[in-house]
């Protein structure tokens, strides 16, 4: 059976960011900052959309990566999940990184970067290695996310004999830059997170003309307070080993004040916005921020009202129309 695409061309159903299910079937998945809470939970996601191989990245060798592949392998036994320590900011790690994959499956349809970095939460305490690790972690990651995972998004494949393959008839593929409500905002935290979650959003909104005419999507998630469940007594207060502050530093009575639903959010539910962003339900989303929006009076309603049109665009309002030829 095949569908129609907006070009009038005949496409597969195996094309999966046109299944109606938003399923993953086949799909190889990377997946960095995995054993942090976040990226736990958008690997627990992906498998539950049912792709078929997960690569759990980290950039720390002291993670615990068969544990984590033996707990997801056991809850969704059709989906690979692999761990894979590498420098995460680091060319050549990279592109072996992508290489393992291609050699061993001959795919790659999602890259998800959640390897953010917290940092100090003072300028006086923040050196400026602590701001290029915070660059390399939040920016840099992603950067190369995006030189080096399109070519291999665009290959082509027969469906493999591992457990929930398809076969790839066309080429698509989705980044996700898993960022911070400090990618458009500042005061969130200290200035250093600030600066470098500003740059992985740009490097989102520079990729649609980028990646303009390829298929591969990407898009930014940018959550505001998370409950990454840390306790502040064994908390590093540099941040220099967390991706969100504990919850905790904010009082209820202030979450209740300032948060719509009154509390803060859960890795999972950023986990599944990562799988909507992975899934055919956004095939026409690209260039996007998926921001968390704290108060919601009747301004911010109509600018939501606004964004919500904007979103679905494929990358349109992200595009300066002086770039684009006549």
């Amino acid at each position: 059976m095949a569908a129609v695409n907006g070009k009038g061309e005949s496409q597969s159903e195996h094309f999966s960011p046109y299944r109606p299910d938003g399923k993953l079937y086949g799909f190889v998945c990377i997946v960095t900052g995995a054993t942090q809470p976040v990226g736990k939970a958008i690997i627990d996601e992906l498998a539950a959309h049912g792709a078929a191989v997960i690569y759990a990245c980290s950039s720390s060798t002291a993670d615990d990566y068969a544990s984590l592949a033996d707990e997801v392998n056991r809850q969704y036994p059709s989906t690979k999940v692999i761990g894979y320590p590498f420098k995460l900011a680091n060319e050549e790690d990279t592109l072996a990184l992508i290489d393992d994959v291609l050699n061993a499956w001959g795919r790659l349809d999602v890259y998800v970067t959640s390897s953010g970095l917290l940092g100090p939460a003072s300028i006086t305490e923040t050196t400026p290695a602590d701001l290029y690790k915070l660059f390399e972690a939040n920016s840099m990651a992603p950067f190369f996310a995006l030189k080096y995972a399109p070519a291999a998004m665009l290959k082509t494949t027969p469906a493999g004999s591992y457990a929930n393959a398809a076969p790839k008839d066309q080429a698509y593929g989705s980044i996700i830059v898993v960022s911070s409500v400090a990618s458009t905002s500042g005061g969130c935290w200290g200035p250093a997170f600030t600066m470098a979650s500003h740059a992985s959003l740009g490097v989102v909104r520079a990729s649609v003309a980028t990646l303009k005419g390829t298929g591969v999507r990407i898009n930014a998630i940018s959550p505001g307070q998370i409950d990454i469940g840390v306790d502040l007594k064994g908390f590093d207060m540099r941040g220099m080993s967390a991706q969100f502050p504990p919850s905790s530093l904010q009082s209820k009575e202030s979450q209740k004040e300032i948060v719509g639903l009154e509390r803060a959010g859960l890795p999972m539910e950023v986990g599944k916005v990562a799988g909507f962003l992975a899934s055919g339900f956004s095939s026409y989303i690209t260039g996007q921020n998926m921001v968390s929006l704290v108060r919601l009076d009747l301004v911010v309603y109509f600018k939501l009202t606004v964004y919500v049109l904007q979103i679905v665009d494929g990358g349109a309002s992200v595009m300066n129309p002086m770039t684009v030829p006549l």
